[in-house]
């Protein structure tokens, strides 16, 4: 039960950031096949809708009365699910200063930071680590094996086939999706991010994660989102590896978003795959250039950088 109230509200919060005054909406079958619900979920998100003066519903007739405000939306913590729960306290671990290749990963230890069982934390493990950047040992605990060029290109080479069709896919959403509205509103996060640059820089991670989950949630492919998890973790926490330039990395980096972004505004398939494309070379190379190497590996790596 607490899973489905959890994409209830992740789904409520989702439908209503695209709502605008005066907007009829669609029918039920039509509202679950574009959040990706159930048709008894899509009504339920309509009836809190209509219960707190959102929409009229009279009949089949679904109008909105007025903009949400920010105290229509069910908090971030109540829709993140248990598996994000998990993914960040897993990420704060391998991502803090001291964590180093061979680190041990205790199935008990980060069950009780996140307060849930060892069952569902060694479930997560356990998908996880088909990537091969962890390994399991005995008694219960996990060896962080480290990040590797030849692991990165392999990995960079499945993303770019995923998003190179996720990104062609979001280009033929219908106008009312409420993509279009997400995509709108992480565009003036990437501005108000400019305006602030010198002092929020280093917020850039968490934006380009979400801009890139945008992105392949629109292909509707269960294979995609899936594997997404392994890509997000590698290449949008890559930027918190390396801080050596990450201003001017992550300034390069909005620049291609709204480069991007204008290019799946535009529905103009050449013009998405070119901003895709572009986009996807650069965080290849400063994913490359993110990840220490030792003195046997820079030799493949120079030689690997020139290839891409």
């Amino acid at each position: 039960m607490a899973r489905q109230n959890t994409l209830f509200k992740d789904a409520y919060n989702r439908y209503v950031a695209g709502l605008r005054p005066d907007a009829a909406l669609p029918t039920e079958p039509e509202i679950a096949a574009e959040l990706g619900i159930s048709r008894s979920t899509a009504r339920a998100i309509l009836l809190r809708l209509s219960d707190a003066g959102i929409i009229r519903w009279n009949k089949r007739q679904k109008t909105v009365l007025r903009q949400p405000t920010e105290a229509d939306f069910f908090p971030e913590e109540e829709t993140n699910s248990l598996h994000d729960i998990i993914e960040r306290s897993f990420m704060l671990r391998i991502l803090s200063d001291e964590a180093q290749p061979g680190m041990q990963i205790n199935e008990l230890e980060l069950a009780r930071e996140i307060g849930t069982g060892t069952s569902v934390v060694r479930e997560f493990l356990i998908r996880f680590s088909r990537f091969g950047l962890i390994e399991k040992r005995p008694n219960s605990h996990w060896i962080l094996k480290g990040f590797t060029s030849e692991f990165a290109l392999e990995l960079a080479e499945v993303r770019e086939m995923f998003e190179l069709h996720s990104a062609a896919e979001f280009g033929r959403l219908p106008a009312g999706h409420s993509a279009w509205a997400d995509l709108a509103a992480i565009q003036q996060e990437h501005y108000d991010l400019q305006d602030d640059f010198d002092e929020r820089y280093r917020d850039f991670s968490q934006l380009d994660e979400r801009f890139h989950l945008l992105i392949h949630r629109a292909s509707n492919n269960r294979f995609i989102a899936d594997f997404y998890d392994a890509i997000a973790i590698v290449f949008h926490y890559h930027y918190q590896w390396n801080k050596a330039f990450a201003r001017e990395r992550n300034s390069r980096a909005i620049v291609e978003h709204l480069d991007y972004i204008e290019a799946l505004q535009s529905r103009d398939p050449e013009r998405i795959d070119r901003a895709c494309r572009t986009h996807l070379a650069s965080a290849r190379q400063t994913l490359l250039q993110s990840i220490p190497q030792n003195a046997s590996e820079a030799t493949s790596s120079s030689v690997l950088n020139i290839r891409s």
